[in-house]
C-alpha cells in the first residue's frame, strides 16, 4: 500500500462507534478521540468529515463511496456496541477498497477474541497465563489459586470488578460462577489464572524503520490494601468518582534494577506486532509476577487515543505530540 508521502491525500474520514446521548463512558470516549484524531489531521492540512459506523453495513458503505475518502481513519472499538464485531469495519474497508489505518480484520479478529490471541501466542512459546474455557469450566481441574473471569470479546474492562475473581474452591464451582456472569460480560467468557503482581502497558507506534516502543508506564495500586484486588476494571477505567479510578496511576520512571525487565517487556512487544502482523498502532498489557517473569494479558490493536488515555502519555514521553502520532499513523496504511 502506497503511504501519504508518494501520493496525494486529501480527504480523510474519520470512522468512529455510534455513540447516543447517554452512552456509556466507554463509548462516550470512542466520539471524543474520533473528535482529537480529526483536529489533529486538520492540522496536518487533511480535509476531514466524520462519519459514524451505521449498525447497518450498508447505510455506512453507502456514505464512504458518497464521501469518496483517499483514506479512512478507523476508530471503531464496538460495532452496535458489541465487541465481537470490531473487525467488521476493516473488513468493510477492505471489499469497497479503500486504504485505511490501523490493523486489518484478520489481525483485529485474532487480538480481539482473547481465546484465539492465547493460542497463537501459546503456539509460538510466548508466555501466558493457563486458562478455561467455560466449554472446560464444568469438567476442567483448576490447578492455579485463583482466577479472573474475563469476556472473549469485549474490550474496555467490560464487567470487571473484584467479583470477577474466583478462588479455587469456592462453593458452586467455577462454572456456574462463570454462568452468573456472563451477561455481565456479553456474552462469551473464560477464566484466567490471576497473577498477583506488578502491571505494565507497553505502547508500539509504526515508524520509518518499523514499529517504534514507547516509554513503558506501569500501573501503581496507589493506597490499595491488602484485601482489595488489583485489577484495572471498569471503575478504574471510567468512573471518575471511584477510589478505583483516583488510585491506579502511571509511572514511567524505573530504578536501573527493571531495566532489565523493561527491555524483555519490550521485546514481547515487538514479537507480538509481528506474530500478529500489526500495523499503525498497538499496546500489550502484562502482569509480572513475585518472581520477575512476565506474562502477556492482552494484546489491543486499536488502543484509545483520546488524548488523556495511557497511550497518548506514552507517545508525549517520548516526546511525540497527537500530531506527530497521527501522522505515523498514517504512514502506515492497509
Amino acid at each position: 500500500m502506497d503511504n501519504p508521502g508518494t501520493r496525494s491525500i486529501i480527504k480523510v474520514v474519520v470512522l468512529h462507534d455510534q455513540a447516543l446521548e447517554g452512552a456509556a463512558p466507554d463509548l462516550a470516549d470512542n466520539l471524543h478521540q474520533a473528535v482529537g484524531i480529526a483536529e489533529a489531521l486538520t492540522r496536518l492540512g487533511y480535509r476531514i468529515e466524520r462519519l459514524a459506523m451505521d449498525h447497518r453495513l450498508s447505510r455506512t458503505a453507502q456514505a464512504l463511496q458518497q464521501l469518496h475518502p483517499d483514506v479512512v481513519f478507523n476508530l471503531v472499538e464496538s460495532p452496535r456496541g458489541l465487541g465481537r464485531l470490531v473487525h467488521a469495519a476493516p473488513a468493510l474497508l477492505h471489499r469497497l477498497g479503500l486504504p485505511y489505518t490501523g490493523s486489518d480484520a484478520r489481525a483485529i479478529m485474532f487480538t480481539s477474541n482473547k481465546l484465539l490471541a492465547k493460542k497463537k501466542m501459546h503456539q509460538a512459546g510466548l508466555p501466558i497465563p493457563l486458562w478455561i474455557t467455560e466449554a472446560e469450566s464444568a469438567t476442567a481441574r483448576p490447578t492455579a489459586a485463583r482466577y479472573i473471569i474475563k469476556s472473549v470479546w469485549e474490550h474496555a474492562s467490560i464487567g470487571l470488578d473484584e467479583s470477577s475473581i474466583w478462588v479455587n474452591g469456592k462453593a458452586g464451582g467455577l462454572d456456574r460462577e462463570m454462568a452468573g456472569i456472563r451477561d455481565l460480560l456479553k456474552g462469551d467468557c473464560f477464566a484466567e489464572e490471576y497473577i498477583d503482581g506488578r502491571e505494565f502497558n507497553i505502547s508500539l507506534l509504526a515508524g520509518d524503520e518499523g514499529p517504534e516502543v514507547l516509554p513503558p508506564a506501569e500501573i501503581v495500586f496507589d493506597g490499595f490494601g491488602p484485601e482489595q484486588v488489583r485489577i484495572v476494571g471498569y471503575s478504574a477505567k471510567w468512573l471518575p468518582e471511584t477510589f478505583e479510578y483516583n488510585h491506579t496511576n502511571r509511572r514511567y520512571d524505573f530504578p536501573a534494577s527493571d531495566f532489565g525487565l523493561l527491555a524483555e517487556l519490550m521485546q514481547l512487544s515487538l514479537t507480538c506486532w509481528s506474530l500478529f502482523q500489526i500495523r499503525g498502532w498497538a499496546r500489550v498489557d502484562y502482569r509480572v509476577d513475585a518472581a520477575g517473569r512476565p506474562w502477556i494479558l492482552e494484546v489491543n490493536t486499536n488502543p484509545c487515543l483520546a488524548s488523556d488515555a495511557g497511550f497518548v502519555a506514552a507517545a508525549s514521553r517520548a516526546g511525540l505530540d497527537m500530531d506527530a502520532v497521527v501522522a505515523r499513523i498514517m504512514m502506515d496504511l492497509n
